[in-house]
């Protein structure tokens, strides 16, 4: 069965973005260190990386080694949006969970105004590829449920305020650690899973 996979990026105290959206405080090392560990997460995960990014990032024709679907809140599809692009990773399926957005604004964008548990759980049973929840915060929440494993980039720098990683209910849910990975600008990256 597929998995739902959260990989998100975290500060120290636990936010995802700024209050205002910002997710660009987030420190990677010197230029040196942010190629080597942007480098080597592009790699392992390039389909994580938007369309629009991948020719730069030298990963125009790459396979999709983890993800075929990516599931976001209103909140990660709209910078896409400001920036006027309608399909962010026209290389996987796409879905937006927004009781907001109206209709999709583009054909490759399904936009979901129920229910997310109930999107998962049948996107679950499809044949393909793990899912990827790329935020944000409320919507992982919501989904905490259905989360097999989470891929958490922790950087080293304290936000204050803004958007968590998980927003909902007091809900403990335990997850065992499966490998950890440091990088020399400080960022390490933790996979978890389900217990």
């Amino acid at each position: 069965m597929r998995e739902l996979v959260y990989y998100v990026a975290v500060s120290i105290d636990g936010y995802i973005a700024g209050p205002g959206g910002e997710f660009d405080f987030y420190p990677a090392g010197d230029e040196a260190q942010t190629a080597a560990y942007m480098g080597a997460m592009n790699k392992r995960y390039p389909e994580t990386v938007p369309t629009a990014m991948r020719p730069a990032c030298g990963l125009t024709d790459a396979p999709n080694q983890h993800f075929d679907t990516v599931l976001m809140g209103l909140g990660a599809y709209r910078p896409a949006l400001d920036a006027g692009i309608t399909s962010p990773y026209a290389h996987l399926r796409q879905y937006v969970v927004s009781t907001t957005l109206g209709p999709s604004p583009d054909p490759d964008v399904t936009v979901i105004d129920a229910d997310p548990l109930a999107l998962v759980r049948d996107l679950k049973r499809e044949e393909g590829q793990d899912i990827w929840l790329c935020g944000g915060g409320r919507l992982a929440g919501a989904l905490l449920p259905e989360i097999d494993q989470l891929i958490v980039k922790s950087y080293p720098v304290v936000a204050g305020s803004g958007i968590p990683a998980f927003q909902g209910e007091f809900s403990p849910t335990v997850f065992r650690v499966a490998d950890r990975e440091s990088f020399d600008g400080g960022v390490t990256v933790t996979w978890f899973t389900r217990r």
